[in-house]
Order: C-alpha cells, then structure tokens, then sequence
C-alpha cells in the first residue's frame, strides 16, 4: 500500500484540485453536456443528478475548500488505558486503505466522494456509470494533475472504466487489495454490489422518508416542511415520499385540501391510502407494496393513522431507514417519536432535506448510509477511518 501522505500533502492536493476545477469550468461543462445529450432515459432524477452547471461546478470548488481545512481524521486517539504491569494501550484511527466508490449519474461524486476518501488517507478508485463518463474523465484528469502538482502518485485516484461484466470480475476477484466498498446509487446497484463483493460494503442511497402530522400539528408548518421535503430536488435520497397524518388532527380536511392544492401547484402526484380515498385531485394507491418504495420523483403518498404509537409502528415497517419526521408541539411526544423511529435521521418540525453532511457540519460527506455498522447516516471525513490498536511495553510476557 502507499505509504501514508502527511496532512499538508493532503490538502496541498485538494486546494490545487479546487484551482484546477475552476480553470477548466467550460472543459467540464462541454464534457457533461455530451453526457447529457447521449443520456437516453426519462428519468427524470438521473438527469437531475447528471447535470453539471456552473453552480454545481462552484459547490464542487467549495467542498474540496472546506475539506481542506478540516482536522486530520487520521491518528487521532480514542482510548488510552494503562494496564497494571505497565504497558500503555491506546487506540487510534486509520484509513481503511483502499476505498472503491461505485456510483451512477453523479459526476459530483468524483469530487466530494473521493476527496473525502482520499482526505482520510485512503487510495480510492472510482466506478462511475457509463452515463456520466465524459465527465469524470475530464475530473480525473484533474485529479492526476493535481496530485502531481504536489509531487504525488497518480495512483492514489484512479478511474475504472468496466463494463458491467468487468466490474462483476473484479469485485468477485480483484486484482488488488479492496478494503471497502460504497456503492452509490439504486436498489439494483446496491444488490448488485452485495451479490458479488468480497469486502465490507457501506450501503448508501435508498430513502423513502417519511412526514408525521400529529394532531397538536402548527398546519402551516407542516404545509411548508412538506412542500420544501418533497419538491426542492426529487433526486435526492432525503426528499420525502410519504405522509400520515393523524385521524384526529383539527381542521384535517381543509389542510389535506391545502396540502394537495400545493402539491399539484408543483405537479406532484398524489396517491392517498384506503382510510383517505376519494379526495379530489387524488387516487388511491395499488397495494400496500407503494409504501415500500422510494420514488425519486413528483409523486407522495397520503394515508391516515390513529396516533403517534401507529405513526412509529407504520415508519418502521415501510420506511427506508433514512430519515423521518414529526411536526407537533407537543415535546413528550416528539421525544418518543424521535427516540422510537429506527432511522439514521429523526426530525421533530423540520424538513428532512437537511439530512446532507454538508448541512450537518461535516463538511461533505462520503455517502448517506442506511447501515447501522460501521457508521450511520452522513458519513463525512471523521466517519471514513477505521482504527489501531497500538500497544507500548517493555518486555512484558502474558
């Protein structure tokens, strides 16, 4: 393995990265452009997420900035113990070694996935989808002259450009040591990845986020908390896809009502479950199987439950385990919502947009994992070590 950069070098790196994003703006933009006119789909959330514009290029810029000033999440100790024969014991984090990062549509993901990677002292490949391959060439030829700028190896950040077929035989035998991987994506990527990866896997991508009105609800709170949820970027695993409300919330027909008349201003589709059939502007859903699935589109889910204890009871059965909110003012039962929603986010009267590493003060973020090892949630710089045990003696024998 490559011989651990010191700090400087790592952030010597991903400042010359950030000069380097910003000098070759229109190259990356022409580039992306390509990808977007070869892009063959109507899905509307991967062309969101395959977009690279000046504003996305200048989020690019920041994030690899602000990485730049963080603390080293390397080294740092966690425990330290003294044993009575007198051998110091402490224990430190450390890079994993090599990170694959395999991802769809994101080119973003070539700059804030792998700094964060290569931040915390790890060798990172990237396996981007064929959909946005112009555009990480152009990034990864950017990374390589910026680590060669700082008199470093180019092999620190490499690019696999496999087929699906390729990229099957090299996590089932790979031809180096992988030490972790983070597939970035679908359901169909994810399984895909677990079906035939040899290594420890950080699953990330899947929402299905939920919104509970509670009966002690401020209305206009929860209009604008679900409104923001759902509508400001689809394509986001924090966007909401479902709401209940409570059986017994005051003026419940004219806030559905409101709530529809806002959602279809946004032209979202609006599918109710059996207890709230019939409301205008609505149809009710398939099967129960729709409270399952994440939708990553102008599409929301309405249905109705009797209180707080089913709103929890209902999250947990069909929730993707992202995120979840309660908007009430009544704190006793925000604090049992919040303590009982198996989610790696809970929210009492806040949109779940927020759930994003950058909003949680990590300074980006690796993933979003819905995993409860090794780390929940956002997954930033200090998340993306593991760590060492380092044991100092002076001859002592068990």
């Amino acid at each position: 393995m490559n011989k651990i950069l010191p700090i400087q070098k790592r952030n010597a790196v991903l400042l010359r990265m950030a000069e380097l994003v910003r000098q070759e703006e229109s190259i990356l933009i022409s580039a992306n452009t390509k990808d977007l006119n070869s892009f063959e789909s109507d899905d509307i959330a991967m062309v969101d997420r395959l977009k690279v514009d000046k504003k996305k290029v200048g989020e690019m810029i920041s994030s690899l900035k602000q990485l730049a000033t963080l603390d080293d999440p390397l080294f740092v100790e966690r425990f330290q113990f003294t044993h009575d024969n007198g051998l110091e014991i402490s224990n430190k984090t450390a890079p994993f070694g090599t990170v694959m990062i395999i991802y769809e549509s994101r080119p973003d993901v070539t700059i804030e996935a792998a700094g964060i990677a290569f931040k915390s002292g790890n060798k990172i490949l990237l396996k981007g989808g064929k959909e946005s391959l112009n555009s990480n060439l152009v990034l990864v030829n950017l990374w390589h002259k910026a680590l060669e700028a700082c008199e470093c190896s180019t092999d620190w950040i490499s690019y696999l450009n496999y087929s699906r077929e390729e990229t099957q035989q090299f996590l089932q035998n790979p031809p180096q040591k992988l030490d972790l991987i983070v597939p970035r994506g679908g359901e169909k990527l994810i399984a895909f990845v677990k079906q035939h990866a040899t290594c420890p896997i950080i699953v990330s991508g899947r929402g299905n986020n939920f919104v509970y009105v509670s009966q002690d609800a401020d209305l206009q709170m929860a209009l604008d908390v679900i409104i923001n949820a759902k509508t400001t970027k689809i394509s986001a695993c924090n966007a909401v896809d479902k709401v209940i409300i409570s059986r017994d919330l005051p003026r419940k027909m004219e806030f559905l009502n409101l709530l529809i008349q806002s959602l279809k201003k946004h032209k979202v589709e609006i599918l109710t479950d059996a207890k709230l059939a019939g409301l205008e502007g609505t149809a009710q859903m398939a099967d129960e199987s729709v409270w399952y699935e994440e939708f990553l589109d102008y599409k929301i889910v309405i249905g109705q439950v009797p209180d707080v204890t089913e709103a929890i009871t209902h999250i947990n059965k069909y929730g993707g385990g992202h995120s979840a909110v309660i908007i009430t003012d009544n704190e006793q039962k925000a604090d049992l919502f919040m303590q009982s929603v198996d989610t790696a986010a809970v929210y009492h009267n806040a949109s779940t947009r927020f759930t994003d590493g950058g909003q949680f003060g990590l300074g980006g973020e690796l993933a979003i994992s819905t995993d409860k090892l090794h780390q929940r949630g956002p997954i930033g710089l200090q998340h993306l070590v593991t760590n060492k045990w380092y044991v100092k003696g002076n001859g002592q024998v068990r």
